[in-house]
């Protein structure tokens, strides 16, 4: 499988629950140890993943772009991406995102996420 094809795999279910509003749904694509940088200070494990999902507004939507990939072992791969995040309420919002995915048993989840605005 392709680094894309594992990005893509991982964030497809990301974007599918952001846009949904399922913030507990979101957090279970990510590793218990995730790091988590947002545009709020960072924090570790799903269960901040999911506080940080249910104070976003509903309606927000993200459309994402991967920019570049790397593997950096058998078991982890670095994406770096453009996502517009979209509000019903304001203009959309525009951020780079790194993202490493890691094997875990037959599947990838997200172990660190960040956030930055250029």
């Amino acid at each position: 499988m392709s680094e894309q094809q594992i990005l893509r795999g991982v964030l497809d279910r990301w974007k599918s629950a952001v846009d949904a509003h399922e913030p507990h749904r979101v957090a279970s694509y990510f590793t218990d140890d995730a790091i988590f940088q947002g545009l709020h200070p960072y924090s570790v494990g799903p269960a901040s993943v999911a506080a940080y999902y249910d104070s976003q507004p509903l309606g927000m939507t993200a459309a994402y772009e991967i920019r570049e990939t790397r593997r950096l072992a058998d078991d982890l791969v670095l994406g770096y991406l453009s996502v517009d995040f979209a509000f019903t309420d304001r203009p959309t919002l525009t951020v780079s995102l790194s993202v490493i995915v890691r094997r875990v048993g037959d599947g990838w989840s997200i172990s660190h996420y960040q956030v930055s605005r250029l």
